[in-house]
């Protein structure tokens, strides 16, 4: 089977659009952290747009921050690999050549530093995942950075936009105190330069994008006619709302469809307490009913009903703005949660929960409670994430729940006011607050008595 190359691109079935661009001319203008299928299927393509309009500055130096597999799968292919885009039935695809060099942050951090310094790159984003604005050693993403821009200074060079694409309120703030944790008080020089050359904007980036199995590289063999070890799927939806404050030369990030604002407070808290909101809730009570991806959940009776009752709860603590209309953005993510072709797998959302779910359920929960208004759904949610840290579901199926903080939840796995006790996950509102107390202790006795199913049928019964 012939695998995807530059040697081999000219073989692409005609239907796959390919680069429309020379690689050789393309220079790297953006250094990415964390080169995940999210990015791939997200960001590298904006970057890749522009370079198909000519702008040939903006070639992407991927950093993987953890193992060497995705180089490995990469480097092989030239760094070229295809995007699925699946709508129920229908499949477009794409080659995306956006990606000029991949390197391995723990084998190389050096390697890593000089491409921050390197004076034609002007943007460095990341998505790391929630869980890694919490590390400040050399070796993290804000060490890197830090290093980085202190080469960047000593060398006299310009500042650079910084920009963090990961699921996190006001993550741009959250990475600039991650960065300056990790210059320390000592290099108040460094401090003061990064102060007046680098921005760290806000964004909020949506699209879903399902982890690529075997069978996913599978098929595409047989579909495509070629072997692509790297290739990601994803859905039709893309957006990117970036606040517009830049340090210096960017791509026209307006002309490739993202949305500048002067706030993306709005969008962002949309995008955590709706869409993420939604996917957590589901992850959890669909997992522990037995069910395994997002559109299982949807197509059950109760599925769009639960849906819509959590929607009606945490819509009314999302900011408003003049552009986002939160009526059509819940109807349109209905619609995304069941496009069966993704298979989005319900296990896959669960990872990680201790760092998602302060701000996707937790939050909006806390704001109705703290006005009085009802707030069922977002308690049976939050229930059932503790619920899911007993490693069992409902038909007695074991599980490993895959969680930097599993050790420390592990022992009060199934103690409402325990859990809530965690200073590492829950906010003081939220640990000093006995209405929340008894309403999580009583969605976690529905689940345990009731099971997911039988708790979602009850909380809507009484709704």
């Amino acid at each position: 089977m012939t695998r995807l190359s530059a040697a081999t691109l000219d073989r692409v079935p005609s239907r796959v659009r390919r680069p429309g661009y020379d690689r050789t001319r393309v220079r790297a203008g953006v250094v990415h952290l964390g080169l995940g299928a999210f990015h791939r299927a997200h960001q590298a393509l904006v970057f890749d747009d522009a370079l198909a309009a000519g702008d040939h500055g903006w070639g992407v130096v991927g950093v993987s921050m953890r193992s060497a597999a995705m180089r490995d799968r990469l480097v092989p292919q030239d760094k070229l690999y295809t995007v699925i885009v699946e709508n129920h039935s229908e499949r477009e695809a794409r080659v995306v050549g956006a990606l000029l060099d991949i390197l391995v942050a723990p084998e190389e951090p050096a390697r890593v530093i000089e491409a921050i310094a390197d004076p034609g790159v002007h943007l460095v984003t990341l998505t790391i995942t929630e869980k890694g604005y919490h590390a400040s050693r050399s070796e993290s993403a804000a060490g890197l950075i830090a290093a980085g821009l202190f080469l960047r200074r000593q060398r006299n060079l310009p500042g650079l936009t910084v920009m963090s694409c990961d699921n996190l309120p006001n993550n741009g703030e959250r990475l600039r105190a991650a960065v300056s944790k990790s210059v320390g008080t000592a290099n108040s020089g460094l401090a003061d330069w990064i102060a007046m050359s680098v921005t760290f904007p806000s964004t909020m980036v949506d699209r879903i994008v399902p982890a690529t199995t075997g069978a996913d590289i599978a098929r595409w063999q047989v579909e495509g006619g070629f072997e692509d070890q790297a290739l990601v799927r994803t859905e039709p939806f893309s957006q990117w709302v970036v606040e517009d404050r830049f340090a210096g030369p960017m791509p026209d990030l307006g002309a490739l469809g993202v949305t500048l604002t002067a706030d993306v407070r709005p969008w962002e808290q949309a995008k955590l307490r709706l869409l993420n909101g939604a996917h957590s809730a589901m992850a959890y009570l669909g997992g522990l009913a037995g069910l395994t991806t997002v559109d299982d959940f949807v197509r059950a009776p109760f599925g769009e009903p639960f849906l819509r009752s959590l929607w009606d709860e945490s819509a009314p603590t999302v900011t408003r703005a003049p552009r986002l209309d939160l009526t059509h953005y819940c109807n349109r993510l209905l619609e995304r949660f069941g496009n069966p072709a993704l298979e989005h797998r319900l296990a896959q959302i669960a990872i990680d929960g201790s760092q998602k779910i302060p701000q996707r359920i937790v939050a909006p929960l806390l704001e109705r409670l703290a006005t009085g208004a009802e707030a069922t759904a977002l308690g049976l949610a939050l229930a059932a994430w503790m619920r899911w840290q007993q490693g069992v579901n409902d038909l007695g199926r074991a599980f490993t729940v895959d969680d930097p903080l599993a050790e420390l939840i592990s022992p009060v796995a199934g103690d409402a006011a325990a859990l809530l006790g965690l200073e590492q996950i829950f906010p003081p509102e939220a640990r000093t607050n006995p209405a929340l107390v008894k309403l999580v202790s009583y969605h976690l006795r529905q689940l345990e008595t009731l099971g997911a199913r039988g708790a979602i049928e009850a909380m809507l019964t009484h709704s």
